[in-house]
């Protein structure tokens, strides 16, 4: 049971070839692309104006040297929530329900932004590891910490969104088991757990889309603190 239960997070693999390269490139083929007509389907509007809104909320509270930032974050967005939301279909694998490779997308792009603080401005950026007024015994105690809180920062961003996104699929696995097991038996039991199952199936899809959010709106916020 339990070897089966955790099946469904084990990456792929069909004649001896690795399929986690085709899970990360579906989102890249999958959202509508701009065409050469006058006017734009329903759904390629929708995506520009969500795209449009997304941006605008994310980047107001940064200085014009951070919106170069806007088309990396942007894409991250639209990549993480359509890694997550294909992830909940039927016989498919999720991709992010894997911390290496949420670690892979934190890691590097936390570095980044912590780079360029040290590198823009140096001063700003260290003295967030002791705020102002510190009494001096505990100067180094706080700064042990606020160095440990920093290099925390890419481990829970990634362990954050494998977290949410493991327990849920764990939970929708365990209801439809239970859908299927108690239906010869207790039919009107059954019924239930299975209205059960379809409100929680649309609860993981809004928590697919605002695990997305809150990974790429953390990623701001720290590109903030250092622009």
């Amino acid at each position: 049971m339990t070897l089966s239960l955790f099946d469904q997070f084990m990456s792929p693999v069909y004649l001896g070839i690795p399929l986690m390269a085709l899970s990360l490139a579906l989102p890249w083929i999958s959202p509508p692309k701009p065409t050469t007509l006058w006017l734009d389907g329903r759904l390629l509007t929708l995506q520009g104006h969500y795209i449009n809104r997304f941006t605008q909320q994310i980047f107001q509270p940064i200085n014009p040297a951070g919106h170069k930032w806007a088309l990396l974050l942007a894409s991250l967005m639209l990549f993480l929530i359509t890694l997550n939301i294909l992830g909940l279909l039927p016989y498919t694998f999720t991709p992010t329900t894997q911390l290496s490779l949420n670690l892979a997308l934190a890691v590097p792009l936390w570095l980044t932004t912590v780079t360029i603080g040290l590198r823009n401005q140096p001063t700003h950026a260290t003295g967030h590891l002791l705020p102002e007024g510190t009494p001096t015994p505990l100067i180094p105690v706080l700064v042990v910490i606020e160095t440990t809180s920093l290099f925390i920062r890419p481990l829970a961003l990634g362990v954050r969104l494998t977290a949410n996104l493991t327990a849920g699929h764990l939970l929708i696995h365990l209801i439809a088991t239970a859908t299927f097991t108690l239906f010869p038996t207790m039919p009107t039991i059954s019924l239930l757990t299975a209205a059960l199952l379809i409100l929680l199936t649309l609860l993981e899809v809004a928590v697919a889309m605002i695990q997305a959010y809150v990974f790429v709106l953390l990623l701001s916020l720290y590109l903030q603190e250092n622009v």
